[in-house]
């Protein structure tokens, strides 16, 4: 019998994948219970995924989109006017609001990256992405730890299950924005002057 064509078979097979994991975590997620929830054979989750690892890898990729996508809606973050912990508190409020089971799943993939090495690199993507789309607004160093914080943020909300305070992550976010950070800016050292020097009496209060 000639081989039905299904070009939606691969994403049927991610979605399955998803659906999985928010259900039975990913300790229940095999190519085996993936092909029964997307009513597939399991020769078809075999052909399109090799190993579990790359059916991970997708799955994860799929999920990083949830965050780029809330992102996009809101302009990309490049209006270099806008009100950075406002705009961030208010895009994870909204993340977490939307489909929790992918951002569940994010998490839960995320932290098997520690023992499947094939993850990492898709793992960190979230993070990298982000950090490069607010470069355009504060230095990279303080990019990176406005990420790392959304990054903690959210998985404390996800961890408790305690309702997200948007106010506290505003709050949180601002203290970590150098006062006359703009586009590219780095901050300068505690006590510096215009240019990097010591201010007279830097120090005393």
């Amino acid at each position: 019998m000639p081989r039905r064509h299904d070009p939606e078979r691969r994403q049927r097979i991610i979605d399955a994948a998803i659906r999985v994991v928010g259900a039975k975590g990913l300790a229940g997620l095999s190519h085996r219970s993936v092909a029964a929830e997307a009513d597939v054979p399991l020769g078809s989750t075999t052909y399109h995924f090799a190993t579990l690892d790359e059916l991970m890898i997708a799955a994860l990729r799929q999920a990083n989109e949830g965050f780029a996508k809330a992102v996009a809606a809101h302009g990309g973050l490049t209006d270099t006017r806008l009100d950075l912990p406002a705009e961030l508190a208010g895009l994870l409020g909204e993340w977490l609001a939307g489909e929790r089971t992918g951002v569940e799943l994010e998490y839960e993939l995320y932290l098997a990256a520690l023992r499947r090495p094939a993850l990492r690199p898709v793992a960190a993507e979230w993070a990298e992405d982000l950090a490069t789309l607010l470069a355009g607004h504060v230095d990279p160093l303080t990019a990176r730890a406005l990420v790392a914080l959304m990054d903690g943020i959210c998985l404390q909300v996800l961890l408790t299950d305690a309702p997200y305070d948007e106010e506290y992550a505003r709050e949180a976010l601002t203290r970590l924005i150098p006062a006359a950070a703009g586009p590219s800016a780095v901050p300068a050292p505690p006590g510096a002057a215009p240019g990097g020097r010591p201010r007279p009496g830097a120090g005393r209060r």
